[in-house]
C-alpha cells in the first residue's frame, strides 16, 4: 500500500527559552498544538524540556513525556542529539566554541567532553526505544572540515584518515542503535565532515555500510551548496529517515558567492528563510518523497534572518500541511481497467 508522510511537526530547539510558553515541555507543546502542529521534535540537550539520562533509564518517565504531549494534541516525532553528535568528533580549532554544547564539568577537556558526548548519543538510542520511536536525528561532528578547501595542499591520506577515525568513533554508537532498533538520521550540514552525498558515502564506507546510518534530509543546506536536492532524493531515498522542512535562498552578486564573504546572516548571499520566503522547491520535494513512499515526519526547522520566529512557526504548520500529499491508493485510470483476457491481449498484439 502507498504511504503518506506525517505532519506537520516542529523542531523545538529554536523556540525553547526561559519565558513562557517556551520554558517547559507542557507549555511549549500546547503552544505548538494550538498552532496546528501534530508532532514535536525534542532537543535532548535542553533540560527545560527533557531529561535524556532519565529517559534512557525509565520507561515510566517516557510515558509521562508522551502523556504531556498527547494532552496538547501532539506526539514526539524524533529525539534530537545534534549538539552531542557534534562533539563525538571535534577538531581542536573549534574547542572553545564547542564547550558551550557540553556541561561545565567537561569544559577545557576535549577527551572528557568527547566521552560524555558518546554516552549521550548512546543514551539517545535507549531513550528513543523507551519512547517507542524508530528514528532519531543528529550530527556526525567533524575532524576534516578545517581542510575543506584543497589549499594549502593537503598531505596525502589526510581525508582518508579523518573518515577512518570518524568511522571508528561512530561504529560502536551505531551498534548501540542497532541493539535498540533505532535509526540515526544525520543532518548533512556544513561544519560536519558529512555534508553532502559524496561525504555521506565516504562515511558509510567507514562504518561498513551500517544499516542504522541514515539521513535527516534538509534541502536548505543543499541549496546553499548549489547541490541538486531533488536528484539527491532519487539517489539516497532509501536512507532518508527524517525530514527537516527548512527554506533558504542563494543570491550571488558581483561581490560574494557561496562563501558569502564572512558576512552576517542578514548580509550573506546564502541565507536561511522562513517557509515560503526562500527558493527551495518544496512542491518538488514533497512529490519526490511521496513517490518513494516516505512515511515519516515533515518537521519544520525554523531559522530565518528576517522574520520573527513566532510568525515563522505560525506560518509553518499550514505550509507543511498544504504540501503533504495524501498518496492515492489507485491509479487515476483504473476505471478503464478490466479483467485480464489473454485471448484479447494476443489479438491486440497480432499474435495467432
Amino acid at each position: 500500500m502507498p504511504r503518506t508522510m506525517k505532519g506537520p511537526g516542529i523542531f523545538l530547539a529554536q523556540f525553547a527559552g526561559d519565558e513562557a510558553p517556551f520554558d517547559s515541555l507542557k507549555s511549549i507543546t500546547k503552544w505548538a498544538g494550538d498552532l496546528g502542529y501534530k508532532g514535536v521534535q525534542i532537543p535532548t540537550w535542553d533540560g527545560r524540556l527533557f531529561d535524556l539520562e532519565k529517559a534512557a533509564s525509565s520507561k515510566a518517565y517516557c510515558d509521562e513525556i508522551q502523556g504531556i504531549c498527547a494532552e496538547n494534541g501532539v506526539e514526539v516525532t524524533e529525539l534530537s542529539t545534534h549538539l552531542q553528535g557534534q562533539l563525538v568528533a571535534a577538531h581542536p580549532a573549534y574547542d572553545s566554541q564547542l564547550d558551550g554544547f557540553a556541561p561545565p564539568k567537561v569544559h577545557n577537556n576535549p577527551k572528557a567532553r568527547q566521552k560524555w558526548a558518546v554516552e549521550q548519543v548512546k543514551a539517545g538510542a535507549k531513550a528513543s526505544r523507551n519512547m517507542g520511536l524508530d528514528t532519531s536525528v543528529s550530527f556526525t561532528g567533524s575532524l576534516a572540515f578545517p581542510y575543506l578547501y584543497p589549499f594549502p595542499q593537503r598531505p596525502a591520506g589526510l581525508i582518508e584518515e579523518a573518515f577512518a577515525e570518524l568511522g571508528r568513533r561512530w561504529k560502536p554508537i551505531l551498534d548501540a542503535y542497532e541493539d535498540a532498533g533505532v535509526d540515526i538520521g544525520y543532518e548533512l550540514h556544513p561544519c560536519e565532515d558529512v555534508f553532502d552525498g559524496v561525504t555521506f558515502e565516504m562515511f558509510l564506507d567507514a562504518v561498513g555500510g551500517h544499516a542504522r546510518a541514515n539521513i535527516n534530509y534538509d534541502p536548505s543546506h543543499f541549496l546553499l551548496q548549489q547541490l541538486d536536492y531533488l536528484a539527491f532524493i532519487d539517489i539516497y531515498h532509501e536512507r532518508i529517515k527524517a525530514f527537516h522542512v527548512k527554506d533558504a535562498e542563494f543570491n550571488p552578486d558581483g561581490r560574494q558567492g557561496v562563501y558569502s564573504g564572512y558576512q552576517s546572516w542578514l548580509n550573506r548571499a546564502g541565507r536561511f528563510r522562513s517557509l515560503g520566503d526562500g527558493q527551495v522547491d518544496f512542491t518538488g520535494i514533497f512529490s519526490k518523497l511521496a513517490q518513494y513512499d516516505y512515511d515519516s515526519w515533515a518537521v519544520l526547522e525554523w531559522e530565518c534572518c528576517l522574520k520573527h520566529p513566532q510568525d515563522g512557526a505560525a506560518e509553518g504548520a499550514p505550509f507543511i500541511q498544504h504540501h503533504i500529499i495524501r498518496v492515492t491508493e489507485r491509479a487515476f485510470d483504473d476505471f478503464a481497467a478490466g479483467a485480464v483476457d489473454k485471448k484479447q491481449l494476443r489479438s491486440m498484439l497480432g499474435i495467432d
